[in-house]
């Protein structure tokens, strides 16, 4: 009798495992534990290969550099940015303007899949592997809702909702004062720009700051939409 019930014990614990690991296996989960920066080389149609670095950031942002070499002009550089999700098999990008992209966690590596989510029935090479890499400096549009306020600047994106200290600038600050209304007023502001990593105030803490290259236009009547 006490055999039986040791075995049933055992058997409730094991489903109630089984269960629990089923159900872990069917959540989305954040990408925290994956490798923070991608690179590779893509195939293009219409250039030599197109250079492609991705740069996870435990914000739930990402930054995409892309390089199309030897292209009629020579090598052409642009980057963009937005928000990243994981589904049980996919990586989402979503970026700026609302248009997704989707790679396939394949062991360390990515697999870039197609426009609709679907594997990419090809010989050539769609991998981007895990590098050691810093944020790129290629500028980018970036909108959002400024703030300067005791000499620092913050910066809420529109695109992803994110707010993020400011490289300060003198030119920066005579700008917003110029545009605002009144006091601390969140102003719409447009600009090419890009993400770099500092120390925050935090000992020890590296924090995520926008920096403003060119382009810079303030309108205190426009709000993110």
């Amino acid at each position: 009798m006490k055999k039986i019930i040791i075995t049933a014990v055992l058997a409730l614990g094991a489903l109630s495992l089984f269960g629990c690991h089923t159900a872990a296996f069917n959540q989305e989960k954040p990408l925290q534990a994956m490798q923070q920066s991608y690179s590779g080389v893509l195939p293009c149609a219409d250039c030599g290969g197109l250079e492609t670095s991705l740069f996870l950031q435990q914000d739930g942002t990402y930054v995409l550099q892309e390089t199309y070499q030897d292209t009629r002009d020579g090598d052409q550089t642009f980057a963009s940015y937005g928000s990243w999700a994981r589904t049980a098999d996919k990586l989402v990008l979503t970026d700026a303007k609302g248009e997704k992209r989707y790679f396939h966690p394949k062991d360390e590596n990515l697999e870039m899949l197609d426009t609709s989510g679907a594997p990419i029935v090809s010989s050539l090479n769609y991998t981007l592997k895990p590098t050691q890499q810093t944020l790129p400096k290629t500028p980018m549009p970036l909108t959002g809702m400024m703030q300067y306020s005791a000499d620092a600047a913050s910066f809420k994106d529109c695109a992803t909702g994110k707010v993020f200290p400011m490289s300060a600038s003198k030119s920066l600050e005579q700008g917003y004062l110029a545009a605002r209304k009144s006091p601390n007023q969140l102003v719409f502001v447009s600009m090419d720009g890009h993400f770099m990593t500092e120390p925050s105030m935090e000992e020890g803490q590296i924090q995520k700051a926008v920096v403003a290259d060119a382009n810079v236009k303030f309108d205190a009547t426009k709000a993110c939409p």
